[in-house]
């Protein structure tokens, strides 16, 4: 058999054996995230996933599609793209988790504009990590060169995962009181949503991402801004199997006031005192440097809070202490009202 390969396509800008090349070099990653370690499958025409529903009495699959935004270019002009694919994971299986749903697999695309195959093999790798963190397959994907359309050194990815929850068991805030608690699980940072107001604010293309902060306790903006997106999967899955969680927000563009009235019924509302949440250094520092106000701030960033998880206030400290168990410092943010929306005091 001839081996495939197109000098015209090569000099009309795609070399399809560097795609092949990437293939294989990505295959280590992939295999990270199979239960049998068996990434053969990988370079077919279609993603496989045995689906096992026993013990379901009516399973409903639940699928989330998300990208990174802007924040490619923060890793671009800092080189280092081994974190991004975390962030295109979490994206997508922090929002299925929300209604109870454990994430089965999850598909990648990215389109470059000139096929690196150890670049692309970096980002894969990262995408391989989000994988594991969520206790999902990385069943396949697409990489796509796109010359004349983008610059060599760009390229985009987005993904989607497809999970399945028992239908008695879907997070349903039917049962949502006034005195309930909302509690909140920390972020690592601005995780993927905002880029283009950090970037604006911070002036991102004349900024040295390399220097060292005192603001940020040493650490350099570049670093501090790539901090990939905490995935919640496994902590929240625990949760849900221990105590009766009666809504969850994963807290992303829009911040407080669009997020988590997602997870309250109409008629309801949640007080949060402002001194309670707990901020990271990052955050004031890029409200400072752009003269954004508070109200701002708290409708674009997460503002150290990824995700709202609520519950009876007789659960909420078994709540904290079972997150605490799985490696989240939960703490208390809120309380349930009667009225509408978000009020930060």
């Amino acid at each position: 058999m001839q081996k495939s390969y197109s000098e015209s396509y090569k000099e009309a800008g795609v070399d399809i054996t560097a795609g092949y090349r990437a293939v294989e070099l990505m295959k280590k990653h992939v295999a990270r995230t199979m239960p049998d370690g068996n990434a053969d499958v990988i370079g077919g025409f279609g993603g496989l996933f045995p689906l096992d529903v026993k013990g379901m009495e009516e399973p409903v699959l639940v699928s989330g599609t998300d990208g990174v935004g802007t924040k490619l270019r923060i890793a671009r002009l800092m080189d280092r793209h081994d974190t991004i694919g975390i962030d295109c994971v979490a994206m997508c299986v922090n929002d299925i988790i929300c209604c109870g749903a454990k994430p089965l697999f999850f598909l990648d695309y990215i389109a470059c504009g000139k096929n690196l195959p150890e670049k692309i093999a970096e980002i894969v790798g990262g995408v391989a990590e989000g994988c594991v963190q969520a206790g999902c397959r990385l069943v396949g994907g697409e990489t796509a060169e796109h010359p004349g359309t983008m610059s060599e050194e760009d390229y985009d990815i987005a993904g989607f995962t497809v999970g399945m929850v028992d239908r008695k068991k879907m997070i349903n805030n039917a049962d949502m009181v006034a005195g309930d608690v909302m509690l909140a699980l920390p972020s690592s940072g601005v995780h993927s949503n905002g880029f283009s107001l950090v970037r604006k604010a911070l002036d991102i293309e004349h900024a040295d991402l390399r220097a060292p902060v005192q603001e940020l306790g040493g650490q350099s903006l570049g670093e501090a801004l790539l901090a990939p997106t905490v995935i919640y999967v496994k902590p929240v899955l625990a949760l849900i199997d221990a105590v009766k969680v009666k809504g969850i927000s994963h807290i992303t563009g829009g911040g407080f006031y669009e997020n988590m009235p997602r997870s309250i019924p109409k008629g309801l509302g949640v007080n949060i005192k402002k001194s309670d949440v707990k901020t990271p250094a990052i955050f004031p520092y890029i409200q400072r440097a752009g003269s954004i106000s508070e109200h701002d701030m708290f409708n674009t960033f997460n503002m150290g809070v990824g995700m709202s998880v609520t519950v009876a206030e007789k659960d909420a400290a078994r709540a904290i202490e079972i997150l605490k168990q799985n490696g989240v410092e939960a703490y208390r943010l809120g309380t349930i009202v009667s009225g509408d929306g978000v009020t930060v005091l």
